[in-house]
């Protein structure tokens, strides 16, 4: 039997094999600290949990869903849009995905043909280029640099690259980075795709976990939503990893096509979900406000305990991950392996997010303040 050749070009997804190595410590009897894959340990606020409760007594809800979202749904997604970023969709331009990594892996379906070039960030979320390579595409890395705030150098992309590119993946408030985008950049990024024609497919999940300033949406600039599709995700914003549900917002084209993808794939997302999710979306701040709360607890906690030890690092102002320089002459994975085997603590390789993330490691905040505290104290005995 032979695998095909999409199949072969894809490496260990990065967190099945953090989760082999974090079951081999806790079969050997260690008290593992999980500061690895980002999944919340919050609970789902118990007013969303309820509304789907209710919503799953409900007979209509147990049919087939619409493929595109239910109305309800996409009616919050626009109000939600237009209350938090100031833009206007109509409920045409909204779709409903089970959760955004979906819809982020199929995208590239609708638009990249065989040796079609997509433009990703590096280090990222695997599921851009991993999307990228099941199209049979080409992925090209934009290395996100410390000394360039975690933006890619567009001006650096050279022009046979451009003249085969469909699509512009960017990723803000960022993963693994915490990094945030400036106006300024999403302005440059919609110049550039406009003249390259491009699509721009901007990756919004952790837009809503900020401690200050509210990051932006890239269509708060003018003249991107000509170009763009945002995706966006209750997975994170309401600790609901596990519902499955997110949403793709954008131009009109873009989002039918995407349609069309997951219309062939999928019968769509679950009414009852969708009716949860709705809520969710319609009171936002009553909601998310006491999760950024612990969430900013967190941050200052461990950034602290990293300065004291001697640790290099900028201070995430959205996100729920810290990105830290590994001591010098150690790789990504040789620190990280040194963390597990030594003090019990799974952090995730920089390298495992593609090869401009070596030198760093990512501290996932998904544990509580006492664990936090505890891994600290377990760095503080290493030695390097």
């Amino acid at each position: 039997m032979e695998i095909a050749e999409r199949l072969l070009r894809i490496p260990p997804y990065l967190f099945v094999e953090l989760d082999r190595l974090k079951n081999e410590k806790i079969k050997e009897g260690v008290d593992v600290i999980d500061l690895g894959v980002g999944d919340p340990d919050l609970p789902t606020p118990k007013e969303i949990v309820e509304t789907a409760q209710k919503a799953l007594e409900k007979p209509e809800n147990h049919r087939y869903p619409s493929n595109a979202g239910s109305l309800v749904f996409r009616k919050a997604c626009v109000e939600y849009m237009k209350k938090r970023f100031g833009v206007s969709f109509s409920e045409d331009e909204v779709l409903a995905l089970i959760g955004s990594k979906e819809g982020i892996a199929h995208l590239p379906l609708a638009f990249v043909n065989p040796g079609d070039v997509v433009l990703c960030p590096e280090p990222a979320y695997p599921v851009y280029h991993l999307g990228t390579i099941l199209a049979n595409g080409e992925p090209y890395y934009m290395p996100l640099k410390w000394e360039n705030s975690f933006f890619p150098e567009l001006t650096k992309i050279p022009d046979e690259v451009l003249k085969k590119a469909k699509i512009l993946w960017l990723n803000y408030p960022n993963n693994p980075t915490g990094a945030s985008a400036t106006k300024e950049f999403f302005k440059e990024v919609v110049e550039f795709a406009k003249k390259y024609e491009l699509i721009v497919a901007h990756d919004a999940a952790y837009i809503e976990l900020y401690f200050e300033t509210p990051p932006l949406s890239i269509f708060e600039v003018d003249g991107a939503k000509d170009v763009a599709i945002e995706f966006h995700s209750l997975s994170k914003t309401f600790c609901m990893t596990g519902w499955r549900i997110g949403f793709a917002v954008g131009k009109k084209e873009i989002v039918s096509a995407l349609a069309k993808v997951k219309s062939n794939i999928d019968s769509g997302v679950f009414t009852a979900i969708q009716e949860a999710g709705a809520y969710a979306l319609s009171n936002l701040e009553n909601l998310v406000k006491p999760l950024r709360e612990i969430f900013k607890k967190r941050r200052n906690i461990m950034a602290e305990e990293l300065k004291k030890l001697g640790y290099e690092f900028r201070i995430p102002e959205a996100t729920f991950y810290l990105w830290v320089k590994t001591p010098k002459g150690m790789s990504s994975q040789e620190f990280c392996k040194k963390v597990l085997q030594e003090a019990g603590i799974v952090v995730t390789p920089g390298a495992g997010f593609g090869d401009s993330g070596e030198g760093y490691f990512r501290i996932a905040l998904t544990v509580e303040e006492e664990r936090l505290k505890e891994a600290a104290q377990r760095l503080s005995t290493l030695r390097f």
